[in-house]
């Protein structure tokens, strides 16, 4: 409780006109009042002994805690920043309480501490007078929900894109093991009385430590019974690796087994280091490739942005030309719907067109990788020399790409350049080419140059995506780094087939160094049907030099949803130069919900936990072009839960 000390001056002028002549009292009244309208808080009302009261004078001046340090939530200009533990001290004022903000915490927030006159000369681990080197900023700290408020002017904000967190903010967790699994198994009987069984194991398991990553893959698989007695037991160690983030630069660090990216050159599998941009440490806005809107607002306006009729974007900009280069990447293209609201209720309203393909990075990004190590297929008809990567990707302004990169081995040699472009309602297209000098498994030489073009469109009126159209083109003595690693110029790998009759060799793997590669034609069309059906279509064309065979792949097909069924229907075709004929395969499947089975509970004491149960139906239809007999056909399986 409180009360508020009067003076006499507080009389009403009744009083005052029995006390002095009329004159005077007519003085008294004009003047303001001197009253002492401080909060005073009497410590009686708490004890008798106001000594043993703590000192209530910073309630009397509106401080609502005493100076000291909490543990808060910091948000600046109405976007959660951090939780940490701030230092209030009391304002100059002695109002209220003032919170002790480090420069370095400031930068970390997101304030570009350069453009705040006199920030400089204080030292990095001082108090930062906030409002008094800001005039413009405010601090509130909200002492119920444990809050600290901070507004700072956008002239003195750093230049971060959504999402941004500051790398002094992220954590490394925990350290931790882990393991994640997956088995499969059948028992199989046949009608001549005989059966056999199959299980496959896959562990893929881990280590965290600090900021190291420890990961190993590994499988395990067993078989019996068939046309024959032996049964197979084997483990098989597949790959591992540690690795670990270099924050600095947005990239990580590879030891072990792993693979090149295969946007520059052919993607390889190697044992060695790597370093490489990754962009899951990029603000989700700066992931894939998206356009930069430019704009002119007449005033503060509203800008708005719509892709496909949803909103993907909104922000409030300042008079003038402004620049929005932080939209997240949607899919491979579209129209961009761009609406500036102004003051006065006018509307500004154009459309950006964009695709992208692969190469295509944001202007101002850049994206690298560097690889050394031994070359790692898992055929044992190549070698394992060592070789060292680059590649590079820059994003330009107005939507242009620079990349290339080098591949260098003792008998390889290899350096690419080449240039991406988004078009806008043209779509997107990529150029390069790639001059390489190759020895070969009979010592021969060869040097030679490859074109390749990559191009993408969606077409948002029809609903259709020409995902990757491409082409490659390559002369009589273009060769590509696995090429030379075989030991021999030609060859294969031979497979056994168990059957009930006989046993068929089968040759896999199949090679040529005499016939290069020459062309390659490649499509890749998504068409939307409605609202729940989608028809695609994937093919390509491989020649080569010397011969009047190719590879052939096709493959087509139709998803769609009726009700609570989801069923595809798909068909592929797969053609090898110098096989004997083609082979095709065309099946449909069906997914539906077991309403009777819906639910069950877990035993044991766990947790209770409801899983949908979906029986699945599916049918193929193998046929064997080059005349041979089709001996295993597929009958339709039963509902798999």
């Amino acid at each position: 409780m409180s009360h508020r000390k009067y003076g006499l001056d507080h009389l009403g002028c009744r009083t005052a006109r029995r006390l002095v002549s009329p004159a005077l009292a007519l003085w008294l009244c004009s003047q303001p009042f001197a009253a002492r309208a401080d909060l005073y808080f009497n410590p009686r009302f708490l004890a008798d002994d106001p000594a043993a009261v703590a000192d209530l004078s910073g309630f009397e001046k509106g401080q609502e805690v005493p100076p000291g340090t909490y543990r808060v939530d910091i948000y600046l200009n109405n976007g959660f920043m951090t939780t940490r533990d701030v230092t209030f001290q009391a304002d100059a004022q002695g109002h209220g309480l003032s919170p002790c903000l480090t420069r370095g915490q400031l930068a970390s927030m997101g304030v570009d501490t350069g453009r705040v006159p006199g920030m400089a000369t204080l030292d990095s681990t001082a108090c930062v007078p906030l409002t008094t080197l800001i005039s413009e900023a405010t601090t509130r700290f909200d002492v119920g929900q444990q809050r600290l408020y901070l507004t700072v002017p956008q002239a003195f904000m750093g230049n971060h894109a959504r999402g941004y967190i500051p790398p002094e903010l992220w954590d490394n967790g925990i350290t931790a093991g882990l393991i994640n699994y997956n088995f499969t198994g059948n028992n199989a009987h046949n009608t001549t009385g005989g059966s056999s069984r199959y299980a496959y194991l896959n562990l893929q398991s881990g280590l965290n430590i600090g900021a190291w990553r420890l990961r190993d893959n590994s499988t395990w698989s067993y078989s019996s019974g068939g046309s024959t007695s032996s049964n197979e037991n084997r483990w098989q160690h597949v790959n591992s690796w540690l690795e670990r983030d270099i924050t600095p630069l947005r990239s990580r660090l590879t030891l072990g087994d792993s693979y090149t990216n295969g946007d520059v050159f052919d993607g390889i599998n190697f044992r060695g280091a790597q370093l490489a941009s990754d962009d899951n440490m990029l603000p989700d806005s700066q992931k894939g490739f998206a356009p930069v809107i430019h704009g002119i607002a007449r005033g503060t306006a509203q800008v708005s942005i719509r892709q496909n009729g949803y909103e993907i974007y909104q922000s409030t900009v300042p008079p003038g030309p402004f620049t929005i280069d932080d939209l997240y990447a949607a899919g491979n293209g579209g129209d961009l719907q761009v609406t500036i609201k102004e003051a006065d209720g006018s509307r500004q309203v154009f459309s950006v067109p964009w695709s992208t393909v692969p190469v295509l990075q944001r202007e101002g990004h850049t994206r690298f990788a560097l690889t050394a190590g031994e070359y790692r297929s898992g055929n044992s008809q190549q070698e394992t020399p060592d070789f060292f990567q680059g590649t590079a990707m820059h994003g330009l302004p107005a939507g242009w790409t620079l990349y290339g990169g080098t591949q260098l081995a003792d008998r390889y040699r290899a350096f690419n350049l080449g240039v991406g472009k988004n078009m806008g309602y043209f779509g997107a297209l990529s150029l390069d080419i790639t001059q390489a000098n190759a020895t070969l498994a009979d010592d021969s030489e060869h040097q030679g140059q490859s074109v390749r073009f990559l191009y993408n469109k969606s077409l948002d009126e029809t609903g259709t995506n020409l995902q990757l159209v491409g082409y490659r083109y390559s002369t009589r003595g273009y060769y590509n780094f696995a090429d030379t690693t075989y030991r021999r110029m030609s060859g294969y790998s031979v497979e056994t087939q168990d059957g009930v009759i006989q046993v068929k060799p089968k040759f896999t793997d199949y090679y040529n160094l005499a016939y290069s590669k020459r062309g390659k034609v490649q499509l890749s069309v998504t068409q939307q049907l409605g609202r729940t059906a989608t028809l695609y279509l994937s093919g390509s064309h491989q020649t080569y030099w010397g011969t009047d065979d190719a590879d052939e792949q096709l493959q087509a097909g139709l998803n769609a949803a009726v009700d609570d069924i989801n069923w595809s229907l798909s068909y592929s075709l797969t053609k090898k130069r110098l096989a004997a004929g083609a082979r095709s395969n065309a099946g449909d499947q069906y997914q539906y919900p077991l309403q009777p089975l819906a639910a069950f509970r877990q035993p044991l004491g766990l947790a209770a936990r409801q899983r949908q149960l979906q029986p699945v139906a599916r049918s193929q239809w193998p046929h064997d072009q080059s005349g041979g007999p089709v001996r295993h056909p597929a009958g339709r399986q039963q509902p798999q839960l």
